[in-house]
């Protein structure tokens, strides 16, 4: 499986935050549960990362009235050999 970063932005009011957070702790999921948030940073997002078979996967794991808005990105990993690799190729 591949490992997704899920970011869910919401409104900036109070009011939105509380329930974008309710939303997802009661959704009962470990992954959603877990979310890291940026509200009290004024940036009104929570992020998570999840382990899915694709993208569209990590998306429906969301609650529905999230699933439109949210940002998914498949995360990977580079050992040093595989970036000397890349940049052997393109030297000048």
């Amino acid at each position: 499986m591949d490992r997704f970063l899920v970011e869910v932005p919401h409104e900036e009011e109070v009011v939105a935050c509380a329930r974008a957070v309710e939303i997802l702790l009661k959704t009962g999921s470990h992954f959603l549960s877990n979310a890291e948030w940026g509200c009290s940073d004024g940036e009104h997002k929570g992020w998570i990362i999840l382990e899915a078979e694709n993208k569209q996967q990590a998306r429906n794991m969301l609650p529905p009235a999230y699933r439109g808005q949210a940002k998914i990105v498949r995360l990977n990993k580079f050992t040093l050999e595989q970036i000397e690799e890349i940049l052997g190729h393109h030297k000048a």
